[in-house]
């Protein structure tokens, strides 16, 4: 029986990387660990989804969807949900002659 390494596995059922069904699949990955992560930090500082939407303007459901999947929010709503939380956050954007981090 020939074994297998994660990476031969997910190349052969997700893409390779750099490939479209591979950079969607690690996109929606991340997505979903920002919204599990909104989620616990809400749980652990003892907010409800409506309290944390009130603190930063927009409707429970908001949270709901954001918590679910993160994909479909906008940076901006993202960052104050962050600022809410009082997380750090750190934004990097690398271009061929360009670079820039932001902080808050």
């Amino acid at each position: 029986m020939k074994t297998h390494t994660l990476d031969e596995v997910q190349d052969k059922l997700i893409g390779k990387i750099g490939t479209p069904n591979r950079d969607r699949f690690e996109y929606e990955l991340q997505m979903d660990l920002i919204g599990q992560a909104i989620k616990q930090t809400r749980q652990e500082r003892k907010l409800t989804q409506e309290e944390l939407g009130k603190l930063i303007g927009v409707q429970k459901s908001q949270i709901s969807r954001i918590e679910n999947n993160a994909s479909n929010v906008t940076i901006e709503t993202l960052m104050r949900v962050f600022n809410a939380l009082q997380a750090k956050v750190m934004l990097q954007v690398e271009l061929p002659h360009f670079k820039i981090i932001l902080e808050q």
